[in-house]
């Protein structure tokens, strides 16, 4: 049997996925797997911090037939490169670099998922933890085929995938 098709068994029962936060390339591919699962069947998609890159190189692979895409934490010469390093953080020292603290983020789709979780307010101010953060330089392809950004923070550089038309929702 093929490792899709155990996949597919093992999540065809379940309302919804979540693929939580984590460190490392341990375990990916098959997560991506259930992000593509839960993009080909509509099924809900949770992604936290790591699980939301892991739904970004999907919706790439996938959608925008970017084939070789990847996020840098795990192929730092990726040709494709959808998820990179934040550029405010340091690239040598791993102590205490992340993105920490609140954010105002702003819903840039008015009826976005994420908006309406939070009562349809213009914003929010949140607590980050990151390191990564979508490429900027490929928002608009990825708008282009289908993916929302909202919200994004009050700089309007870190853009946080939450809707797309297909179904699939990522919560950074």
């Amino acid at each position: 049997m093929e490792a899709i098709e155990v996949d597919n068994l093992i999540l065809q029962d379940d309302d919804g996925i979540q693929v939580p936060g984590g460190f490392g390339d341990r375990g990916v591919e098959g997560k991506i797997l259930a992000a593509k699962y839960a993009h080909e069947k509509k099924v809900p998609y949770l992604g936290t911090c790591l699980g939301m890159q892991i739904a970004v190189i999907e919706f790439a692979r996938s959608v925008m037939n970017l084939k070789e895409a990847n996020i840098m934490e795990f192929d730092p010469d990726t040709s494709t490169p959808v998820v990179i390093f934040m550029p405010e953080v340091s690239k040598t020292h791993m102590g205490g670099i992340m993105r920490l603290g609140s954010r105002r983020t702003f819903f840039q789709v008015a009826d976005c998922k994420s908006a309406k979780l939070y009562g349809n307010v213009s914003f929010v101010d949140e607590r980050h933890r990151h390191r990564y953060e979508v490429n900027p330089s490929m928002v608009p392809e990825f708008e282009k085929h289908g993916a929302f950004f909202s919200p994004n923070d009050i700089t309007s550089h870190s853009y946080i995938p939450s809707d797309t038309q297909n179904a699939v929702h990522s919560i950074e």
